[in-house]
Order: structure tokens, then sequence, then C-alpha cells
């Protein structure tokens, strides 16, 4: 196991027992799935998902993934005998994440720092094509800054 995959399950571990002892937790965003919602960089806010039942379709919640915490919106719950499953799906991602159940969400995102208000964006519906295609754009144009270096 290389340093950097201990480094995160380790950040992983003590945010997950953070939450699961009722403690509200700030982490740093990283990457581009949820873009324009959640921009790289920006401070999130995650509550413990038990302190205001369970997630709800259109939520942000953290999800508990082998590569660490991942911030996605609720897309769809399944009900599957009894036992309920939930499908999330980055905002600009272009496809949903494969469906997860409730041991895996350890606690749903509250709020941005340095916003009084939350952003329109954070509880409106995405336009999944339009952000992919942004974020796309953004990439291309950081290769071309690095190419005139």
């Amino acid at each position: 196991m290389s340093i950097h995959r201990k480094h995160i399950d380790e950040l992983r571990n003590i945010s997950v027992s953070l939450l699961s002892e009722g403690k509200t937790i700030r982490i740093k965003a990283h990457g581009y799935s949820m873009y324009p919602t959640i921009k790289p960089g920006m401070v999130i806010m995650i509550e413990p998902i038990r302190l205001k039942g369970l997630p709800q379709k259109g939520e942000i919640v953290a999800i508990n993934k082998d590569k660490g915490i991942v911030v996605h919106r609720i897309v769809e719950i399944i009900d599957e005998g009894g036992k309920k499953k939930y499908i999330a799906r980055g905002d600009s991602n272009p496809f949903p994440d494969a469906p997860v159940t409730i041991d895996m969400i350890p606690g749903r995102v509250t709020g941005l720092e340095g916003f009084a208000r939350l952003p329109a964006e954070f509880s409106k519906k995405p336009n999944y094509f339009f952000n992919r295609w942004r974020v796309i754009m953004i990439h291309i144009a950081g290769r071309f800054k690095n190419l005139k270096k």
C-alpha cells in the first residue's frame, strides 16, 4: 500500500468516525464531479446523516467509498424488499454511481464555508450535460495555459 493511499484511508476513517460520534466536519473539495455547485477548493460542511433522518432525493451526501469520501447528490431511492438503496451522481458526471446502502452514507452536506446562504445551484436539479461540457472546457483551457508556459 502506498503512503498516499494509507493517508487517504486514515483521513476517511477519521472523518467517518467523527460523523458517527455526532460531530460535523469540514473538508476541502477536490475534483469537478459536483461542479458548479461545489468547486475544487471550496470547504464544505458535512453533518452526521442521523441528525435529520434518512437522505432525500436531491440532497447532497457524503458517501464512504474505497477511494475516500465522495460527495454527490441523491438522484434516486430504490426500495428492494424493504431495504433502501440510494443512487447518487455528481452534478457534472455523465453517469450515476452504483447504488449504496445507508450504512455507506455517514453524512449530508449542509453548507459551504464563506457563504451566508447556500448558492441556488445547491438545491436545484443539475443540467448534467451542460455541467459536464463546462468541466471539459475548463480542463482544455488549463492544458492550453500549460502549453503557453
